[in-house]
C-alpha cells in the first residue's frame, strides 16, 4: 500500500495485493468455491467505494501468476476524513491529526496478541502466508517520518525482521505477515509531515 497525500489532505492510494492460490484452493474445500476469501473483482471494489463518499476508484487490474492470484488498485481521495474512513471503517484503529500543512497518521496494523489464540490457526497461517510481506508506504509534500508504536499506539522498538525507511521523501515499512501477527504488544505505525 503506498499513501501519498497532497497539502490539502487530498491525495492517491496505491494497493497490490497478493492471495496465495493455495490459500484459495484451502477456502474452496470447505463449500466456499463460489465465494472470495477476500473481495477481488472489479465490481467488489466499486461497492466498497459506493459506500465511501470521497473517494473513487482510478484503474483496476487483476491476474494470476504461477503463485499468486493478483490484484492491483488505484483510488483518489478528496480529503483525510475519506481516508480514513476506507482505511477503517470502525474508527478504532486509525486516527488523523493535521494542523496547517503538518499531519500525524497513526495506523495499528495489530492489536496486541491475546494469549488465547488458536495454535492450530497460527500453524494453517504461518503455512499460507510464508513469504509474503506486508509492505506500506507514505509520501507527502516535503520530509516525512515513519514512528513504528506498539497495537496501543506507544512508541515501540522496530521489530527485527521489518525493514523500514524511516525518514525522507517517502517513508516505508515492509514485514513479513506472519512476523507482524507475532508481535505480542501490538504493531502500529505513524506518518509524520
Amino acid at each position: 500500500m503506498d499513501i501519498q497525500m497532497r497539502k490539502d489532505g487530498s491525495g492517491r492510494l496505491v494497493m497490490e495485493y497478493r492471495i496465495s492460490r493455495m490459500a484459495e484452493t484451502l477456502g474452496r474445500l470447505d463449500g466456499n468455491e463460489n465465494w472470495p476469501i477476500i473481495p477481488v473483482g472489479r465490481a467488489d471494489w466499486e461497492r466498497t467505494i459506493a459506500r465511501n463518499p470521497g473517494i473513487r476508484l482510478v484503474s483496476f487490474s487483476s491476474g494470476e501468476e504461477t503463485r499468486d492470484s493478483v490484484t492491483k488498485v488505484t483510488l483518489e481521495y478528496d480529503n483525510a476524513e475519506a481516508l480514513l474512513k476506507f482505511l477503517d471503517p470502525s474508527e478504532s484503529r486509525a486516527s488523523l491529526h493535521m494542523e496547517n500543512q503538518s499531519g500525524r497518521l497513526n495506523i495499528i496494523l495489530n492489536e496486541p496478541v491475546s494469549s488465547q489464540y488458536d495454535e492450530d490457526l497460527f500453524a494453517l497461517m504461518r503455512n499460507v502466508s510464508g513469504g509474503y510481506n506486508f509492505s506500506i508506504s507514505f509520501s507527502a509534500d516535503g520530509n516525512s517520518v515513519l514512528e513504528i508504536t506498539d497495537g496501543m499506539g506507544r512508541s515501540a522498538p522496530v521489530p527485527d525482521s521489518a525493514e523500514i525507511v524511516p525518514s525522507g521523501r517517502k517513508v516505508s515499512l515492509s514485514i513479513g505477515i506472519m512476523d507482524i501477527l507475532a508481535v505480542p504488544d501490538g504493531l502500529g505505525v505513524i506518518f509524520s509531515w
